[in-house]
């Protein structure tokens, strides 16, 4: 493997992280919205990775470059959770139904949070090894001298 797919390996961790971070965070601001512009509560969204191939330059697939075969991630799309959502009674809200009852996310704080920390150390995992992959990078150059 050379060190540019390396570098793109990594680069496609950090930006399927990212992503994943962006939904954990809607999720936590939305831990009490109990009306959306689509109507009823906001539904927790969780992010589906996928595998997918580094992009090849146009030079490699000419020379039919078999090494095209190093796979990356990426996020294949995001899915609705389907948990019912959480019935509280609650008869003064203005959101609530005819008995008296609210319905409000399905979203769990403390889920959310184990959840953003596991993404923040996949994401700290893929800046490390950039990293070391710069540090041989520059090794490698040193030995030229």
């Amino acid at each position: 493997m050379n060190l540019e797919d390396a570098m793109r390996i990594s680069a496609s961790g950090l930006n399927a992280q990212k992503m994943r971070l962006n939904i954990i965070s809607s999720n936590l601001a939305n831990v009490d919205s109990t009306q959306t512009t689509e109507g009823g509560p906001y539904q927790r969204k969780d992010v589906v990775f996928k595998s997918a191939p580094l992009e090849r330059s146009f030079e490699s697939i000419l020379q039919g470059n078999t090494e095209a075969s190093r796979q990356g991630v990426e996020i294949s799309r995001i899915v609705l959770d389907q948990r019912p959502f959480k019935k509280v009674y609650e008869p003064q809200n203005p959101s609530a139904d005819g008995e008296g009852y609210v319905l409000y996310p399905n979203i769990n704080a403390m889920e959310e949070m184990v959840n953003m920390m596991s993404a923040l150390r996949s994401y700290e995992a893929n800046v490390t090894a950039l990293n070391a992959t710069k540090r041989m990078a520059g090794k490698a150059l040193e030995i030229g001298r």
